[in-house]
């Protein structure tokens, strides 16, 4: 049996996130929240509607099935280039221990684009969310795998009240029962979270039943998204025709010497194909 990647990290976030509740205390932290609530969120589902690529561009510097990506990444080069070349959104990483990225990167992110940011993380309890929230996140990533549906729907709703979307992360059909009405964004994960494999045709496969979901719960009506293992414009191409509107891709672009160049050459690539 493979190791589970996966549960080594949600130890890791509980213990984490006790040091930073001691350092940054709740109280604390809703001040610096309510400092950034007067900032215009930017939506992150309008801007992947409204886009001819849809890419979300992640910035993360190492992945604990690949290692180090991009050890010297420095978001003050990567994520202007990302919006220069033609990137709808962008994803931060702010796992450090995993991902090599810390709630700094978001946070200068934010005084780099005028681009949504996406919070990526291990979301487990609201605190996490004020951290967004302080740091200049639009939307932040909630995990069906580390949460049961109680949980999402009120962090979801608690998210939407601090005035960021949700982009849902399921694997799996049975991980459908996280969807509520507050999520702006469902993404299939291509990567399974305990193995870290990748199977970039795990969204395909897993279109049917999450299709069928939608039809019975007609409140939700989530933009689609396919996450992770997209490494082929051909790929963002296929997926774009069975509807799905927004790619996260990181490692594609952050293993390059010049991931802001990687992009560009990739969405140019899409473009050529689909005329």
């Amino acid at each position: 049996m493979k190791h589970d990647i996966l549960e080594d990290i949600i130890a890791h976030k509980q213990i984490e996130l006790q040091h930073q509740k001691k350092a940054v205390p709740l109280q604390t932290l809703l001040g610096l929240a309510s400092e950034a609530m007067d900032r215009n969120t930017v939506s992150m589902r309008e801007s992947l509607e409204n886009s001819t690529c849809g890419i979300i561009a992640e910035f993360k510097r190492k992945s604990p099935s690949k290692g180090w990506l991009h050890p010297k990444a420095k978001v003050s080069d990567i994520i202007p280039a990302y919006q220069a070349n033609g990137a709808a959104a962008c994803s931060i990483l702010t796992d450090e221990l995993f991902f090599g990225g810390s709630l700094g990167d978001l946070k200068k992110a934010r005084r780099q684009t005028s681009l949504p940011l996406l919070r990526k993380d291990f979301v487990l309890e609201s605190y996490q969310l004020f951290q967004a929230k302080a740091m200049g996140a639009d939307a932040v990533l909630l995990i069906a795998a580390v949460l049961n549906p109680e949980d999402c729907e009120i962090l979801a709703s608690t998210a939407h009240t601090l005035g960021m979307e949700v982009l849902l992360e399921i694997h799996r059909a049975e991980e459908l029962e996280c969807l509520n009405p507050y999520v702006d964004m469902l993404g299939i994960n291509n990567r399974n979270l305990g193995s870290f494999d990748t199977q970039v045709n795990h969204s395909l496969d897993l279109l049917p039943a999450v299709q069928a979901y939608l039809e019975k719960e007609k409140e939700c009506t989530p933009l689609l998204i396919t996450e992770s293992g997209i490494h082929n414009p051909n790929d963002v191409i296929r997926l774009r025709q069975e509807g799905f509107r927004g790619f996260l891709i990181g490692e594609t672009f952050m293993k390059t010497a010049n991931p802001g160049e990687t992009l560009r050459s990739f969405i140019q690539t899409c473009t050529n194909h689909a005329d």
